[in-house]
């Protein structure tokens, strides 16, 4: 069973990865003039996305659940959350390698007026929305007693997927 003082550590490293990536997004723009800056910056997001994702997968592999081998009942609970998250990582990678490749020249270049990065630029801020509603939701969600000991809804769950 996941105790209360186990877990409220752990919620509170996945909201500062939260905080941390909406920072960073938010503000990356105001700290483009130096591309080492920027460089970093870029590199600490991704860093903080993959951190974010194992700490997600350690606390799938604590539940009772997951231990007792029922592994297709956590994935179809949260494979749209695992989905979003892996396609907003992919998003971001893409969006910073691309901002890098333009900007490493010339750190004044106007950027805005490349139509393909304009939508790729949309498209992860939109996804980003996904992400933060549904990763906050995935570890609110983990938090309830019920993943963590034999209950019966384990069992209606595993004999209606048999």
């Amino acid at each position: 069973m996941m105790l209360v003082s186990r877990y409220r550590p752990i919620l509170l490293i996945q909201y500062l990865l939260l905080l941390v990536d909406l920072f960073l997004n938010s503000f990356t723009e105001l700290l483009r003039y130096q591309n080492v800056i920027l460089l970093v910056l870029f590199v600490i997001q991704d860093f903080c996305l993959i951190f974010a994702v194992i700490v997600i997968f350690l606390l799938f592999f604590s539940t009772f659940i997951f231990q007792a081998g029922l592994v297709n009942i956590l994935v179809s609970k949260f494979k749209v959350a695992i989905s979003v998250t892996f396609i907003y990582f992919s998003l971001c990678v893409a969006l910073h390698v691309w901002t890098m490749h333009l900007r490493w020249s010339d750190v004044d270049k106007y950027l805005w007026d490349n139509t393909g990065y304009h939508f790729l630029f949309a498209c992860q801020r939109i996804m980003a929305v996904f992400h933060y509603y549904f990763y906050k939701r995935t570890a609110l969600k983990l938090g309830e007693p019920s993943f963590y000991e034999d209950s019966a809804w384990i069992h209606q769950e595993f004999n209606r997927r048999r």
